[in-house]
């Protein structure tokens, strides 16, 4: 049986595609194990109090909690005991400060 090239071609090229496919898939999962969890202490939040309570400019560490904290805002808003602090006119001037948009939960 003779060897036709044009066959040998296709099948590398299939082979070559199949490889790729199989490695992207195979790095994909790796994704998510290099992205951070972040824990929802509303402890560390204290810093922002006065500037919830008052209105006023919030402190480089308060924006920097809640940049940390940021994908915890909705469990906040939906927590009864923070939603009060989360949801206020004053927490919206606070995130707007801090660059951080007010979550759609």
């Amino acid at each position: 049986m003779c060897w036709n090239p044009i066959i040998n071609m296709k099948f590398t090229g299939v082979v070559c595609i199949a490889f790729v496919i199989v490695l992207l898939s195979a790095l994909a999962p790796t994704k998510a194990v290099f992205e951070e969890k972040v824990a929802c202490i509303p402890t560390e939040l204290m810093t922002c109090i006065p500037a919830l309570q008052t209105g006023s400019q919030p402190s480089a560490d308060c924006c920097g909690k809640l940049k940390e904290q940021e994908s915890c805002l909705c469990g906040y808003i939906q927590n009864p005991l923070f939603s009060q602090y989360v949801t206020s006119e004053n927490a919206h001037k606070v995130l707007a400060t801090c660059g951080i948009p007010y979550p759609t939960c």
